[in-house]
């Protein structure tokens, strides 16, 4: 089941033990005899997935839920890529991306805030202008020309994403309100969300880079807040302000 996979530009063996990761991540599949690094994934990688996952439940005062080990090896095997992509430049993000005419526009919450909504109200808004980057968990490198965000296997409930890289220009930080209202954010009012919602490797050195990726991503792209009622309207408020600031 050894694999090749093209993910955020990077070659990456996946070499796994259950055939999931096979079926998910098919269309990234590449033929090369070349790839930057390997991930490998053992039994203890998926009780580690395992029981995070009830630690996580416990804390939130939900049932413990019961995941296969195929599910908890996928996760495993994206965490191993997360700890791995600061060394090129790149972090995984947990928000939804809509790309509008070839640019990105990044969405990000507290989880259950309506993310995957608010990106649906824009494709319904704008048609076939606007298309799914990746609903859940997006890659984004740095270079010198700016923020680059890419689809990935790994995209929700909703398995939203297209294998496609665009441009990132705008992460807005989404929020409940009974009336549409949206306004720019400085970075210092944006970083502590951004740091939040960003993957944060446990190796002290992939954490470093992390950080160091965090603040070239805050100052390349706009910053904003949105306050939305998740009706069409909060689409067109939030896609006029940022369109606008382009």
């Amino acid at each position: 089941m050894d694999q090749i996979y093209k993910i955020a530009d990077t070659l990456i063996r996946i070499s796994p033990i259950n055939p999931k990761i096979v079926t998910i991540c098919k269309e990234y599949c590449v033929v090369s005899t070349h790839y930057a690094f390997e991930i490998k994934t053992s039994p203890s990688d998926i009780a580690f997935e395992r029981c995070k996952s009830a630690r996580e439940d416990e804390a939130e005062g939900h049932p413990v839920r019961q995941f296969s080990d195929a599910y908890l090896e996928t996760l495993a095997v994206y965490r191993k890529i997360a700890e791995k992509m600061p060394e090129y430049d790149t972090v995984l993000f947990h928000g939804s991306c809509v790309a509008v005419d070839g640019v990105g526009y990044l969405f990000t919450a507290k989880s259950g805030t309506g993310k995957s909504t608010h990106t649906r109200l824009w494709r319904q808004l704008l048609g076939e202008r606007a298309v799914m980057v990746n609903d859940d968990k997006p890659l984004i490198r740095m270079t010198d020309g700016g923020a680059i965000i890419y689809g990935t296997p790994w995209d929700g409930k909703h398995h939203l994403s297209a294998n496609i890289a665009v441009p990132l220009k705008v992460v807005c930080i989404l929020t409940r309100a009974n009336e549409n209202t949206i306004r720019p954010l400085t970075v210092s009012e944006a970083y502590p969300m951004l740091l939040q919602q960003v993957y944060r490797p446990m190796d002290p050195a992939a954490m470093a880079k992390t950080l160091s990726l965090v603040d070239r991503l805050a100052a390349s792209v706009r910053l904003w807040k949105l306050g939305c009622n998740m009706e069409i309207e909060a689409a067109q408020v939030a896609y006029e302000a940022m369109k606008g600031s382009l």
